[in-house]
């Protein structure tokens, strides 16, 4: 079995997680959708840049070796490209989750008291006697 027979899967799945959270964007109360969108695509390039620089020092050490009868023979530097699968799917399912997931879509609420901050009392429980009744009794 190759890779790629393994990582479709998981792409897939990722695939899914980004469409899920673009549908969310723009939401009230979710950031916009350029903003998912230049969150999505500078996490994965960052991802990206990442995985190559660092698998091909991990390749180069000999902390691992890929046979070739299991990846494609596309490599970058020594890394085959299947390695991008990993920070593909990291950012496709955890960027859509840190900005639209649930219990993100919550009113907007501010320290300060501003007309979107939901207004609340807190309960009152005074449970020991007024000044006025101690003194009476």
């Amino acid at each position: 079995m190759t890779y790629w027979l393994i990582n479709i899967p998981f792409l897939l799945v990722a695939a899914g997680f980004t469409a899920w959270g673009a549908a969310r964007a723009g939401r009230p109360g979710l950031v916009g959708r350029r903003r998912f969108w230049a969150v999505w695509s500078g996490t994965t390039a960052i991802l990206l840049v990442l995985t190559a620089i660092f698998d091909n020092l991990m390749i180069a050490s000999g902390l691992f070796t890929y046979t070739d009868e299991n990846i494609s023979g596309l490599r970058l530097g020594l890394m085959p490209v299947e390695d991008f699968t990993y920070s593909l799917a990291a950012a496709w399912i955890l960027v859509p989750l840190l900005l639209t997931g649930p219990g993100r879509d919550a009113a907007p609420r501010r320290a300060t008291g501003g007309r979107d901050a939901p207004h609340r009392h807190a309960p009152h429980h005074d449970h020991a006697p007024h000044h006025d009744e101690r003194e009476r009794a």
